[in-house]
């Protein structure tokens, strides 16, 4: 197996040629500018003179290419073209609209290798999970593809043979606002619910991963959407705050952190316009004694440890019923010890690198925070190397358990997205649900025991949106995920979804002669 390295072809702004080969490999990769996509195609933004961030893979620190913002004139032109595709697409019938989203799911299933390792390059998550990630975007357009087809309204017979009826109709252009955990997953979770509906889309990735975005844009383009339909636009908090604000924006979808989360909300309301905010959590996940002690360590690892512990909804709050306690962080850390960390592309990697080095720094700081206010760090928490050279400069570090941990401490309180498992023990169920409870956020929840009505009862009493019995981050697309309190409005996947891309129009229809009292 050979590292699938990146060659800078003299002549291309910043086109990107990945050669190499590994015996998963699609083939030679390749990765090229311009980033942004309306109006049916990839659009150029070399004579615009705006500021080019740097795009840099995480496995190697190298850069990938220069990424430029765009501004009120690049963001008008997407939403007309989104505008433009709206009028069409919206008019047509749910089966039309489903044929082109099936179309589009086939050929994200013919180059499910190719965006994985793209992803892989951009992202640094391990290729086994790119893969996954892949697999249920794809799911989620076929699974939105079979809602656009039962889209329907009610009808209500009134008094004297009148009656009423509701059509369910799209809201117009949205505004989908990504983030770098999941790039091109995201992109399909809000984009999918949105068409199915007869929306368009304008999406922004986050500026750290930008590159396969552009891609699912040509798949729809390709698969025979109208142009216009899914456009990308590039570029930071500017560029979203354009998105927000432009007059014709029906709808804002985001996916991120708290406070810009709330500053999207703020800047939606100017406008009336409708938000879906899938945001931060710090999400308990709690063993009690009886439970199937195997499975719970693979679920505290499943909860701590995909995409580097870059997740949302991760149950980083580990609360383990005291007389369970050492033999749970005996196999849990002899677990966590044995993943395999290194150079995402190869198939026995199990955890890659950070996704950036200010990223990475921030959460090695949040270990040492940990250390000085008294927690044990039993593995992990450190910087990591790889033995290839060419990974010397990736954003690396070692998967972490804490134990002796409090309420009170930093690690325990706030979001370190990042592969930090912070463990509690606890004595009751009662203590356990107030101390559970006792965050602003609310995105997910797990309950870990062999006591089926004990399980429910404590789901039931938990406060969060998502949440697992006997498992953890498992995310179905046929099910509605989302969070209660600070962790968001609205929901993702799901049939509920449609309601948060559609708007509803009662009708009432008069049979008779109007009664009127003038």
């Amino acid at each position: 197996m050979v590292l699938l390295r990146a060659v800078l072809t003299p002549g291309l702004r910043g086109a990107l040629h990945y050669t190499g080969t590994r015996s998963s490999s699609s083939g030679t990769l390749h990765i090229k500018d311009p980033l942004n996509f309306w109006c049916g195609g990839r659009v150029n933004l070399k004579d615009v003179k705006a500021k080019s961030e740097p795009v840099y893979e995480p496995a190697t620190g190298r850069v990938l290419s220069q990424l430029q913002a765009c501004g009120a004139t690049e963001v008008d032109a997407a939403v007309r073209s989104a505008s433009a595709a709206f009028t069409v697409w919206s008019k047509l019938a749910g089966m039309e609209r489903a044929r082109v989203m099936i179309e589009a799911a086939r050929l994200i299933e013919k180059r499910r290798e190719e965006i994985a390792e793209i992803e892989v390059v951009n992202n640094g998550k391990s290729i086994t999970e790119a893969r996954l990630d892949v697999d249920s975007a794809r799911l989620c357009i076929e699974y939105f593809a079979g809602q656009a087809t039962t889209l329907s309204g009610q009808h209500v017979q009134l008094a004297g043979g009148s009656f009423a009826y509701t059509r369910r109709e799209p809201l117009g252009v949205c505004v989908g606002i990504g983030a770098w955990n999941y790039p091109f997953q995201i992109a399909a979770w809000k984009s999918a619910p949105a068409i199915a509906c007869g929306n368009s889309m304008v999406f922004k990735p986050s500026p750290v991963t930008p590159m396969t975005a552009v891609l699912l844009a040509e798949i729809y383009s390709q698969a025979g959407a109208p142009e216009g339909l899914f456009n990308v636009v590039q570029g930071g908090q500017e560029t979203g705050s354009l998105l927000c604000h432009h007059p014709s924006v029906a709808k804002v979808s985001f996916t991120g952190s708290v406070p810009t989360g709330k500053k999207i909300m703020e800047m939606a309301s100017r406008g009336v316009k409708s938000v879906t905010l899938e945001l931060g959590g710090k999400s308990p996940l709690i063993i009690f004694e009886d439970t199937d002690l195997e499975n719970a360590v693979r679920g505290a690892l499943m909860a701590n440890f995909l995409s580097q512990g870059q997740v949302c909804s991760n149950g980083t709050r580990v609360f383990v019923q005291r007389s369970i306690v050492p033999q749970f962080l005996k196999e849990v850390v002899r677990r966590t010890k044995a993943i395999q960390i290194g150079d995402p592309l190869l198939e026995e990697t199990r955890m890659g690198a950070l996704v950036s080095k200010p990223h990475l720094d921030k959460v090695l700081g949040y270990v040492n925070q940990a250390k000085k206010e008294g927690a044990r760090v039993l593995c992990g928490g450190e910087p990591f190397i790889p033995t290839d050279p060419k990974l010397k400069d990736g954003y690396y570090m070692t998967p972490c358990v804490l134990d002796g941990c409090t309420d009170d401490m930093t690690c325990v309180k706030e979001e370190i997205f990042g592969p930090v498992m912070s463990v509690l023990l606890f004595d009751t169920e009662d203590e356990v649900l107030r101390r559970a409870n006792d965050s602003s956020l609310g995105l997910a929840a797990g309950v870990f025991t062999k006591d089926v009505k004990r399980a429910h009862r404590v789901i039931e009493n938990l406060q969060a949106g998502s949440c697992f019995i006997n498992n953890y981050n498992i995310t179905p697309v046929e099910v509605p995920f989302g969070g209660y309190k600070a962790s968001g409005i609205g929901r993702e996947n799901g049939q509920v979804t449609i309601e948060f891309y559609s708007q509803l129009k009662t009708v009432v229809v008069e049979m008779g002669d109007v009664d009127s009292l003038f």
